[in-house]
């Protein structure tokens, strides 16, 4: 004797993200709704604003210390670089979930031609990077008056 299945459309669909989202390395949730076990490379959350005067970078690196950090420019890009190093295993304390992503890093962003590179400048406070990129002058291209003949 045959059984009939009916089909749910949406066990599908979520059956189709779990494996795309396993594919692409991101955390996925399992069928029965609990989280799957996997960590995704840590990259840390920058904000970049502008004003008048320069382009200014914010960085989160929580943990880390000043010489942990690499700043760099070069050729039109500025880099930031470092390392998280993941805490000495303790052996009286057991562990239920570690969420915080360890491991090198590394952000690069072109830089507008406008930025002066060589006054860049940056600064780290409470796990908050600052790094400053002034901008050049403009120099406004000189109106030539032509005697037409």
């Amino acid at each position: 004797m045959n059984s009939l299945t009916q089909w749910n459309p949406f066990r599908d669909f979520t059956e189709w993200e779990n494996r795309l989202s396993r594919a692409l390395g991101i955390g996925a949730r399992a069928g029965n709704g609990k989280e799957s076990i996997s960590v995704a490379q840590w990259s840390p959350a920058v904000d970049i604003s502008e004003d008048d005067k320069e382009f200014l970078v914010k960085a989160e690196l929580p943990e880390l210390k000043k010489e942990e950090i690499k700043v760099s420019v070069e050729n039109g890009e500025l880099s930031i670089t470092g390392e998280r190093k993941f805490e000495k295993e303790e052996k009286e304390k057991k562990y239920h979930r570690i969420e915080r992503s360890y491991g090198s890093f590394m952000r690069s962003f072109t830089l507008p031609d406008n930025v002066s590179a060589d006054k860049v400048s940056a600064e780290f406070k409470d796990g908050l990077l600052l790094v400053h990129l002034p901008k050049t002058e403009v120099v406004k291209p000189k109106s030539v008056q032509v005697a037409v003949s």
